[in-house]
Formats: structure tokens, C-alpha cells, sequence
């Protein structure tokens, strides 16, 4: 590691552009690096993520379940070394800090290893809930601070996107702090509490059921109104003379819907507000909110525009039920078509709780988002351009921490990954502010050489892991796939 002794025993950190002064027996600005009589050292400890098996419904090291290993140390790698307490390779001309040559099923391989210094990043958060968090564009804020917008609502989720170069150095020093603070913190696996502008107040943990304004969610939504009366049609058929599934995007009437038609089921003569797209199928029926189907309307009466007496009936049996099954409500019209609350039959009951098994579990997921840039990649080979391009070929593959990424197609290497697939604590930060993030690059040995990479600076696995006896062993996650196996395969040989 490269460092500038000063004066009176100070030594200046070149791990990131802050170039901390740091005395003996105290820590940089990040945290990451240290003054140790005179040697700037690496604090935390380097990971390894080990392979494992199931043997006999017991998890046992890889090594140990191979019953045909030579005693090569390398013969079959029972460890992947991450970028996770590696150290950096700023200012990025020099060779990443370790690049480990090992042996996999007869091929020689190579994986440069490094915690890349990430400006240009972000996170993109899924929150599974139906309730209106805020309207799109709208500014997120943590600690009364901009750090993202509302974007695109997905199916069954509110989506926001957090961070960015803007965030991080776009505004004030302020925002710069906190949008990197709330980045560190939903990357590392911590609850962050976020505010939406004129909207709702979120609490967000990544694999967590997100909190809306003080309630835990429990259910995401079986679909939307349309969808949910297709699902269930056939066993509301005969218990009920009509069906409203109240949503804020979609809101069915099951006797209008193509479903009711298929079942030759009677009109109903109960019109919906809003705009009717295709038979049975209305937009915009209330306005968004915390209400029933996402909607701010907490009677369901509400979106009821009118009865037709030319079609309806006295005695129609009404449900009107929620995406989620949480909500439900059922009526028969009187003499005069008026709805009148009635206890639910229990045939209906039991459909509309099957609507909540059909859920699924409402949960927050956090992908972090990063361009591994021209400096990261020099620190790879000293002509970049031919790193980008194996990643792109898929010879090259690239993971966070031992754990799968997905690389957007076209230039560059823009990568996204699931956040708790890296083992605990994988994330840092410099002051800059930016987000440090564990990187790989695995490929074959010939093709490392080809692409110009720092052959001399390879080094055997066992030398790597006999140089940091401090290391910590992580098992690797099951659903992750073993680094060295050739791309697309799904899980470690057992």
C-alpha cells in the first residue's frame, strides 16, 4: 500500500482523493484506514467467501464434502476472495490490491479483486405495498435532506430512486452527506427512515417489510382489480350477484368483466366513478392514498356512482373487497336499491381470504447501482476498454462481494446488485463523499493475458490467504453462484 510519510510520525492515506493526514494510533475520515507505528494499514479484515455442501442435511465446508481432493490447497478453490476489506487501487494506475490466480475444474483462472470508490452510484428501492407513498417526480428527503425521487410505480410496488453523482455532489455539502449516509446505510442492511415529499413517511430496511406512515405492511397485493377478478371469478360465482375490487389503478365489476361474461353471469346495473377503460375494468375511481386498494377512500361506497334500476334488483348480492383481501365489505340492495350492510356469508369469507394467502409477503428490496469507471478498471489492465469489452462478452464476470450482478447492456460497466446477497457490513464510504463497494472480475488466465492485465501481480490463492491471517470467512450464500463456475450456471457443485 502506498502512503507519504510525513513529519512527526504522520502518514498520508492515497486511498481516496480526501488524502487524510493521519497520526499515529488514529483513523482516517472513513474509518478504513489507520496510522500503525508509521504503516498506513487496512482496518478491517479481508473476506472469503467458502464454499459449501449439504451433506446428510448438515452444511459442511466444501473441502471437507470433496472426497476425491488431492490435498492441493488449489486444486478446486474452497475460498473466493472478495473485494471486502481488500483496500483500493486509487489513484488507479497501480494493480488492483489483489489479483489471485487459481486452479478451477483444470483451467487456470484469475480474479482481480478491489473496493471500487463509487461517485457515480445509486439505489434503486422497491417497496412492496399498495398504499400511495407520494406522486412520481416527487423529491425524497432523509434527515430533511434531497437524496432521490418517486419513479416508476411497478406491479404490486412503490419504486424509489436514491443517490446519484447529483445528489452527492450536485447540492450542498449537507445533501452530498446525507444521501451518502442513507446509501451506506439501506446498502449495509440498516433501517433508513425516508419522507416523500407531500406524501408518506417510510421506513425502509433492505429484505424488511417496509413501514408506512407507522403501520407495518404485511401483504403485497394478489394483482390489481381486473387481475384479481379473473383470478377468483369461478368461486364467487353463485355467492354473489356482483363483484367490486376496488384498486387505484384498476378497479374490476366482476358482471361487466369478461370473466362474468364467460360465466354468463347477469348484469349487475352498478356503475363505478371513474373512467371505464374495457368492460368492467375502471381507472381512476378515487384518488391514490392509504385507503382501500391504494386509494384514499376508506367507505366503499364511495366510488359507487350510481344503480340502474332498469338492471339492478332488490336483494343483489354486493361484495366489494381490496387487491389485498384487507379490506371487505359486503351488501344487499334493498327495495328502494339502497345498500344495506349485511354480515358475510361464509362462502365469500373464505375467497376473500384466499385473496390474503395469494399475497405475497411485503418486503423492501435495495439494488445497489454502480459504474465501475475508467479509473476502477485500470487498476485491471492498463488498457481498459478491453475489460469493459470481456464483461460484455460475458467472459469476464463481475461480482459484488462473491455475490451475482447485473450488467446493463451497451457501453461501460453499469452494474446492479441485490444488497443482501453480500455478506454483512460489504460497504464503506469516503468523505468525498462516495461509496466504496466490493468488486471482482473472474476470468481465465489466457484471457487476462490477452486483455493486457498485471500478469506479474498475480498471485496463488494460497499465498493471498497465508498473507492476511486476519481474514474473515464468510459462507457463501446458497442462492448465489459459485464465482468460478462458468457463466449462467445457477448453483455450487456440491
Amino acid at each position: 500500500m502506498s502512503a507519504e510519510t510525513l513529519p512527526e510520525g504522520i502518514v498520508r492515506c492515497d486511498a481516496c482523493p480526501v488524502l487524510c493526514r493521519i497520526r499515529e494510533g488514529k483513523s482516517g475520515a472513513c474509518d478504513r484506514y489507520a496510522n500503525v507505528a508509521g504503516d498506513l494499514v487496512r482496518l478491517d479484515p479481508l473476506v472469503v467467501t467458502e464454499q459449501v455442501a449439504e451433506r446428510d442435511g448438515t452444511v459442511v465446508p466444501f473441502l471437507e464434502s470433496a472426497p476425491d481432493w488431492d490435498g492441493r490447497i488449489v486444486a478446486e478453490p474452497p475460498v473466493f476472495v472478495t473485494g471486502i476489506g481488500s483496500g483500493t487501487t486509487y489513484p488507479d494506475y497501480k494493480p488492483a490490491p489483489f489479483i489471485v490466480g487459481a486452479e478451477w475444474d483444470g483451467v487456470d483462472t484469475v480474479t482481480v479483486v478491489t473496493e471500487g470508490i463509487f461517485s457515480y452510484c445509486g439505489v434503486k428501492v422497491k417497496i412492496d405495498t399498495d398504499r400511495h407513498l407520494g406522486p412520481e417526480q416527487a423529491q425524497v428527503l432523509a434527515d430533511g435532506e434531497p437524496v432521490g425521487h418517486v419513479t416508476t410505480a411497478e406491479y404490486g410496488s412503490q419504486m424509489l430512486s436514491l443517490g446519484g453523482v447529483r445528489h452527492l455532489t450536485g447540492g450542498s455539502k449537507k445533501e452530498g452527506t446525507a444521501t451518502c449516509a442513507a446509501m451506506l446505510a439501506l446498502c449495509n442492511g440498516e433501517a433508513v427512515e425516508l419522507q416523500i415529499d407531500g406524501g408518506s413517511r417510510v421506513t425502509v430496511q433492505a429484505g424488511k417489510p417496509p413501514i408506512v406512515d407507522g403501520e407495518q405492511e404485511a401483504r403485497m397485493r394478489v394483482g390489481c382489480g381486473s387481475a384479481t377478478i379473473g383470478i377468483f371469478a369461478p368461486q364467487w360465482l353463485g355467492h354473489a350477484d356482483e363483484v367490486i375490487v376496488v384498486d387505484d389503478h384498476i378497479t374490476g365489476v366482476l358482471s361487466e368483466h369478461q370473466a362474468g361474461k364467460f360465466l354468463d353471469m347477469k348484469p349487475g346495473g352498478i356503475r363505478v366513478r371513474g373512467r371505464k377503460s374495457t368492460p368492467g375494468r375502471y381507472f381512476q375511481v378515487a384518488e391514490p392514498g392509504s385507503g382501500w386498494g391504494g386509494t384514499d377512500v376508506t367507505d366503499p361506497l364511495d366510488i359507487i356512482d350510481r344503480v340502474d334500476p332498469k338492471t339492478a334488483w332488490p336483494g343483489e348480492r354486493v361484495l366489494m373487497v381490496s387487491t389485498t383481501g384487507e379490506d371487505s365489505a359486503y351488501f344487499e340492495l334493498d327495495d328502494g336499491l339502497n345498500f344495506v350492510a349485511k354480515p358475510m356469508p361464509k362462502p365469500l369469507e373464505v375467497v376473500v381470504d384466499r385473496i390474503g394467502e395469494n399475497c405475497e409477503p411485503a418486503l423492501c428490496t435495495v439494488l445497489f447501482m454502480g459504474g465501475a469507471g475508467g479509473s476502477l478498471r485500470a487498476g485491471v489492465t492498463e488498457n481498459p476498454v478491453r475489460l469493459t469489452r470481456s464483461v460484455q462478452s460475458t467472459i469476464t464476470r463481475v461480482t459484488c462481494g462473491g455475490a451475482p450482478v447485473y450488467v446493463w447492456p451497451g457501453g461501460g460497466i453499469t452494474l446492479m446488485v441485490d444488497v443482501t446477497r453480500l455478506p454483512r457490513g460489504a460497504f464503506g464510504y469516503v468523505p468525498t463523499p462516495a461509496l466504496v463497494a466490493p468488486i471482482e472480475f473472474t476470468l481465465p488466465r489466457w484471457a487476462y493475458e490477452e486483455l493486457g492485465g498485471y500478469t506479474d501481480a498475480i498471485r496463488p490463492l494460497a499465498e493471498v490467504l497465508e498473507s492476511r491471517p486476519d481474514l474473515r470467512r464468510e459462507r457463501q450464500a446458497p442462492d448465489n453462484p459459485w464465482p468460478y463456475l462458468p457463466q449462467g450456471s445457477a448453483s455450487p457443485r456440491a
